[in-house]
């Protein structure tokens, strides 16, 4: 199975069942490179089912996920984040007890080695080129001065953007972003919202979940609507805003 033309992501007719529940159903979903597109839908849809088997943590029960060519169903999460394909999760997984900036370098270690290690920093200060890069990348999601603080002590915001950092790292060619500013003021969420128009600058691939519709409406270039685990709606950002069925199952009348 390949993905065609600029179709970087290939979703294909995926189902997933949980005994009698149909989590998933005849999903097919198309993601351009390049673009941001986002994943909307009512709590119970099937949101971050969908990502989790993207990314390896769920086997489909029938259909496939195809990444730049390459069938990723049946693949472990590591075999498939060392493709080029990264998350960052609803609840930011970082590493508390480790500074702001080994937490940025642990995963260029894991792309460098293809496993993380972290007890490497005793040799931390022989590995300047890695240094180096993580305090740009930090520089880029705007925690350069916070790069020796211990990570549990962040702000959720500021969690978030470390867990942005360890990903940009690892330089993925696909990016998932699972409701990447819950919890976060109205503040931190502009400030992501700019992050991640910046990110799309260089030409990244973004899949993102999200229930802020400012968030969706700011960053998007194409949406899908899950309702009951399908796709009921698809297009572009002002089409489906208009649409009457994305209207009564989830947006509520935004216009």
């Amino acid at each position: 199975m390949q993905t065609k033309g600029n179709v970087v992501l290939h979703v294909a007719d995926v189902q997933k069942h949980f005994g009698g529940l149909h989590a998933l159903a005849d999903i097919d979903l198309q993601v351009d490179e390049g673009k941001t597109h986002a994943i909307i839908g009512p709590n119970g849809a099937g949101k971050s089912t969908l990502l989790n088997v993207i990314i390896g943590r769920l086997a489909p029960s029938s259909g496939a996920v195809v990444f730049d060519g390459t069938v990723l169903t049946g693949k472990k999460p590591h075999e498939i984040n060392q493709l080029g394909v990264a998350r960052v999760f609803q609840t930011p997984e970082i590493f508390a007890d480790l500074s702001v900036l080994q937490n940025v370098m642990t995963p260029a270690f894991a792309r460098r080695d293809g496993a993380f290690r972290i007890n490497m920093f005793r040799s931390v200060d022989n590995e300047r080129g890695i240094r180096e890069e993580a305090e740009h990348t930090l520089e880029d999601v705007g925690l350069m001065d916070r790069r020796a603080v211990h990570a549990g002590a962040l702000s959720r915001g500021d969690k978030r953007r470390l867990e942005l950092a360890m990903c940009l790292i690892q330089k993925p060619r696909l990016l998932l972003l699972d409701e990447p500013t819950a919890g976060m003021s109205r503040h931190d969420t502009n400030t992501t919202i700019e992050l991640l128009k910046k990110i799309k600058s260089r030409g990244m691939t973004k899949v993102i979940i999200e229930h802020d519709m400012h968030v969706v409406f700011s960053l998007a270039d194409k949406i899908s609507v899950l309702a009951g685990g399908r796709i009921i709606a698809e297009g572009l950002p002002d089409q489906v805003r208009g649409d009457p069925r994305v209207q009564e199952a989830y947006l509520g009348g935004v216009h």
